[in-house]
């Protein structure tokens, strides 16, 4: 099990340094398929992990392996050590696993860019960054990994660099996901300070008795671990990074927001369960947070008209389910509707990656239309991805989010407000979901669907940007000029259908009352938690038919406006204009971080530099001592005019000074 475990960090890290190293001698097809055996081999290692890991004891299920010692030292305990138990064997599948067939999907969707082997050189490295992460064992290398993932997101986000749109989007994710950084690393800060020790192990295993409950360290080291997981999950007011992120390949969206990058934020809360459970204040922010966030991205998703960024604020939304189970409790359906979600959503992402290539690269729902015949296996997979993610049954996110807004009704009390507020996130999430499925494959077909149904690619008469409309070349640094659907590309395909069953059969490892496969797996990790899940049968009953009524009026409410009745929609906007500018403008929350902070920053940049730098630093700090010494200089050059008399007279005003001297002392 040691050795599987090192081993499941290590082959993205070769793979990563094999391709970067080599890119200049390996042909496109072998650096591909490097990038995606690297991948495949971390998950088979995390698969033979975690058969290890089953075969012990319940009690001995959670097992720390050091590499070696960083820095014991002075109280602090800095080493370079993974924890082996059931939460990290399970985000290392989730990651490897869903990472593999993203890997798949890229061989082909990428094929023709210049940046071909970067490209899978950058993926295995965040695949790497993500593994550290989920396996660390301490603060220190929790940290690291934290970092690391940020980076390796500035790299992907901003890999057409030529872009300015994409450059400027990486900048954003890097600037916010640094702020998160320092909220991780200040919350540690006060944690380590009281629990003397930065292992988790050891600092869960003394939490009770140096922090109590509800105590204002504790308070405030949890506070500021939520800020690092907000910016990292794209939860409000640090998610306004996520929609721009969208600026990268596809298979980046489907990365980051599918299975590793933002769901960061939920392994944190759910990793440090114990200390959120002593600092119940910080517990509920997280899950007020959540709740607010997966109503806010579910409005801005009701009118988004870009293809992937109507999925990115899905994402945003969903997240803002897991983020208010695990704050509020519900530890393992938060887990369970992170499987899930990654499944569908990485699945919706491959499916829009293979539209918007049939479009030339066109994004725009309002340009698209009629892809149904043209693209069969893509409208199946967007069905199928649409189903799970609107929470009907069977498929999956229908038993995942049902599971976290069950645990928010037996809890009762304010958390009521939680629960209304899941069931009309889930209402607008079916409806902003099929809108964008009935826009894009119902209706007349476009151009681009009429020439797919003819036999032939659409390719634009140039390489555009979709966001700004700029015509672009095909070098490095942009989009190469090839493209790729799913009917056509096997790798696509391929990886496409596996993520499509596992969206529709997901859910049977944790069905109410039926299977607790996930709950069992997970119980190890969560032992000794003050939170009991123990649904009632009615309240269970109601919440399932509730989840599916809803699920199922959003679709008809969805097929009604856009298929049904075309016109509805514009004169709901007419009807409800302000309500149409706040979502659009996405509650003008770039505006408000522009006017509270962005601008402050500048003026406050602008100030220091033109007036505190220029007249106290460069005149009083650096001029000041530099016109003394240069005053003094030449009063010393002046001295030294060479005349023996002005020696002889300035000796005798010397001997003459120091006699005054000690007169006056004698006196």
């Amino acid at each position: 099990m040691q050795a599987s475990a090192w081993l499941i960090l290590l082959c993205p890290l070769i793979g990563c340094i094999v391709i970067g190293l080599g890119y200049r001698v390996w042909p496109a097809r072998v650096v591909g398929a490097l990038g995606t055996v690297a991948i495949a081999a971390a998950f088979v290692f995390a698969v033979n992990a975690t058969l290890h890991l089953q075969d012990r004891a319940e009690d001995q299920r959670q097992v720390v392996y050091t590499a070696w010692d960083y820095a014991v030292t002075a109280g602090v305990d800095a080493k370079l050590s993974i924890l082996v138990d059931p939460l990290s064997m399970f985000m290392a599948l989730v990651v490897t696993g869903v990472s593999t067939l993203i890997h798949l999907y890229s061989i082909a969707y990428l094929g023709g860019d210049r940046g071909y082997a970067r490209f899978f050189a950058y993926l295995n490295f965040f695949v790497f960054s993500m593994l550290l992460l989920v396996l660390a064992a301490n603060f220190l290398l929790l940290i690291v990994g934290w970092a690391f993932v940020g980076a390796a997101s500035y790299m992907l986000i901003s890999f057409w660099y030529r872009r300015t749109t994409a450059t400027s989007a990486g900048i954003k994710a890097f600037v916010i996901n640094v702020l998160g950084d320092v909220g991780l690393v200040l919350g540690t800060f006060f944690i380590f300070k009281q629990s003397g020790t930065l292992d988790f192990l050891g600092t869960f295993a003394k939490a009770p008795q140096v922090f109590p409950k509800g105590s204002a360290d504790i308070t405030a080291g949890c506070l500021l671990l939520l800020v690092g997981a907000f910016a990292k999950s794209a939860q409000v007011p640090l998610h306004t990074w996520l929609p721009d992120a969208m600026e990268g390949p596809t298979p980046v969206s489907a990365l980051i927001h599918a299975a590793t990058m933002v769901t960061a934020g939920v392994y944190l809360i759910a990793r440090m369960h114990p200390l959120f459970e002593r600092a119940p204040a910080a517990a509920d922010v997280g899950a007020i947070v959540g709740a607010a966030t997966l109503l806010i991205a579910g409005t801005i998703g009701l009118v988004v008209t870009d293809l992937k960024r109507v999925i990115a604020y899905s994402t945003m939304s969903q997240i803002g389910y897991m983020i208010m189970g695990v704050s509020a409790g519900a530890y393992v359906a938060g887990l369970f509707h992170l499987m899930t979600h990654a499944f569908f959503k990485a699945l919706l992402f491959m499916a829009a990656g293979s539209v918007i290539s049939a479009m030339g690269g066109e994004q725009n729902l309002d340009k698209m239309g009629g892809f149904r015949k043209a693209m069969p296996f893509t409208y199946a997979c967007f069905i199928v991805g649409g189903l799970a993610l609107s929470g009907i049954p069977p498929f999956s996110g229908f038993f995942s989010k049902d599971e976290i807004l069950l645990v928010m009704g037996e809890q009762g009390g304010w958390k009521w407000a939680l629960y209304v507020a899941g069931y009309l996130g889930a209402f607008l999430t079916a409806i902003y979901t099929w809108r964008m499925i009935f826009r894009a494959f119902h209706g007349e077909a476009v151009e681009p669907a009429r020439d797919l149904e003819d036999g032939h690619l659409y390719h634009p008469p140039a390489p555009f940007n979709p966001a700004s409309g700029e015509e672009e070349d095909v070098e490095v640094g942009f989009p190469g000029p090839e493209h790729h659907i799913a009917e056509r590309a096997m790798p696509m395909k391929a990886a496409m259908s596996l993520l499509a069953v596992l969206a529709t059969i997901g859910g049977v490892v944790l069905i109410p009352k039926t299977t607790t496969w996930l709950d069992d797996f997970l119980e190890p990790s969560f032992r000794g938690s003050s939170v009991v899940a123990n649904p009632d049968d009615t309240l269970l009953v109601i919440g399932l038919i509730l989840g599916t009524v809803l699920g199922l009026l959003g679709v008809f409410v969805a097929y009604t406006i856009w298929v049904r009745r075309p016109g509805t929609s514009a004169r709901w906007v007419e009807r409800f204009s302000f309500l149409h500018r706040l979502f659009v403008n996405k509650w003008y929350f770039d505006e408000l971080i522009d006017l509270l902070v962005v601008r402050p920053a500048l003026w406050f940049g602008r100030w220091g530099q033109q007036t505190f730098e220029r007249v106290f630093v460069n005149n009083a700090l650096v001029g000041g001592p530099s016109g003394i010494v240069r005053a003094g200089s030449a009063a010393v050059r002046a001295a030294q005019s060479g005349f023996l008399r002005a020696y002889a007279a300035l000796l005798l005003f010397g001997v003459v000074a120091v006699g005054l001297y000690f007169l006056i002392q004698s006196a």
